[in-house]
């Protein structure tokens, strides 16, 4: 039976989300150098069109169809077919299916447009449209069957409440692999590059914490007491990440605006698995190692070889997969019902099954990522050449800069 208020949340907190994927294009667009900024927004906005249709078409059907041996969902609801205004009987039954599908989408597309800072400022435009496809298919909808419908990781009782594994492991992963095969940027660790502009990361951020709300309280999928306490953790959460890593950046030089914002989103991001598991204090301490994780490992990135561009492993993929696991540290059915207790309620077993969903996500991530990377590198080219490179990607790749003037 539809509940008006369940269906009034979950469809704000769709809007919220879809408000993350600009939030993150203004994000990535203000880090890069000024030659690169409408590149860089331009592949984020992409996805949320392109990523969106493919979802509708393929991509619920292959995540949250009916379960083909634990590993992929069918074709029942291919191009929405069997997705309408009444509830399913399986996901969210309380608002209509296609509330359900449409907030699902917007995770797709948030997903996909994570790992483009790996690449940003000298992958092809046209690579990344063919990468993002073959990416969404073969690893987006594969995991998030494994997770969230029905799949073998959700059968063998993985928490993952609203995408530390689906999202930010993948996205984290894939970026990894994606820049050790496109290489390092012509100039790296011998040019400047630093941000164009931080007042820009700094709404990108403020944009993404707004819609966190709707990422992690929103999948409550439901108006009530567990949505609320979602809500607080995730709040707590980015919080203590950001002031954590202020006090961080403080004790190492100044403390960094640039530096305050991006420790929000790793507490935000790592606080996701677990956030309608655990007490929302436990948030706190979740904020607090996600920030010293991802700064140390920042800091150890920018010295080696490897130009990991906007540090997407850094700050998704290892706070996601701390969040996992923390999740099989504080979480407490006292909090969630339909979870599990974890290592702080006597329960062990739990952390094994988040540690096994951790290290194999991470290897099939990996892997696969790495393979569609060789491919797309071999049916077109990965990167732009030399020259392009130099002059920028927003007037080679383009045609255009962010003066506004249109180059015919």
């Amino acid at each position: 039976m539809i509940n008006s208020g369940d269906t009034a949340w979950l469809l704000i907190s769709a809007a919220l989300v879809m408000l993350m994927t600009p939030g993150l294009a203004l994000f990535y667009g203000g880090m890069v150098r000024r030659k690169n900024i409408l590149s860089t927004i331009m592949m984020s906005m992409a996805i949320l069109g392109v990523i969106g249709i493919l979802w509708m078409l393929y991509g619920y059907s292959l995540s949250f169809g009916k379960d083909i041996g634990g590993i992929i969902g069918g074709l029942n609801y291919f191009a929405l077919n069997n997705v309408g205004q009444d509830p399913s009987p399986i996901y969210a039954t309380t608002v209509p299916h296609l509330a359900f599908m449409i907030y699902q989408a917007m995770f797709a597309i948030i997903t996909v447009a994570l790992f483009t800072g790996a690449v940003v400022e000298r992958m092809k435009f046209s690579a990344l449209l063919i990468y993002a496809v073959l990416w969404f298919t073969f690893i987006y909808c594969p995991v998030t069957h494994w997770v969230w419908g029905g799949g073998w990781l959700a059968k063998l009782g993985v928490l993952d409440f609203a995408g530390g594994i689906v999202v930010h492991i993948t996205a984290g992963v894939s970026a990894l692999s994606l820049a050790m095969v496109l290489g390092p940027r012509k100039g790296y660790r011998t040019d400047s590059m630093e941000p164009n502009n931080i007042p820009m990361v700094v709404l990108g951020a403020a944009l993404l914490w707004f819609g966190w709300f709707g990422f992690n309280a929103g999948s409550a999928l439901s108006a009530g007491g567990l949505a609320s306490s979602t809500f607080v953790t995730t709040y707590a959460a980015g919080a203590a990440a950001g002031v954590t890593w202020m006090f961080l950046s403080w004790f190492h030089r100044r403390p960094a605006l640039l530096g305050t914002v991006t420790g929000a989103v790793v507490g935000l991001a790592a606080v996701t698995p677990a956030s309608g598991y655990i007490p929302p204090f436990a948030g706190v301490a979740i904020g607090i190692i996600a920030a010293v994780i991802s700064y140390f490992a920042m800091i150890w990135r920018s010295k080696t070889n490897l130009d990991e561009s906007l540090d997407v492993w850094a700050c998704h993929g290892l706070g996601g997969t701390w969040g996992t696991l923390a999740a099989g540290i504080f979480a407490s059915t006292a909090v969630n019902a339909a979870g599990a207790n974890g290592i702080f309620r006597g329960n062990f077993a739990l952390f094994g099954k988040q540690l096994l969903a951790v290290l194999f996500v991470w290897v099939f991530t990996f892997v696969v990522s790495y393979g569609l990377a060789r491919l797309t590198n071999f049916i077109i080219g990965l990167r732009v050449n030399q020259t392009e490179e130099i002059i920028g990607l927003d007037i080679s790749q383009h045609g255009e800069r962010s003066g506004g003037r249109f180059l015919r």
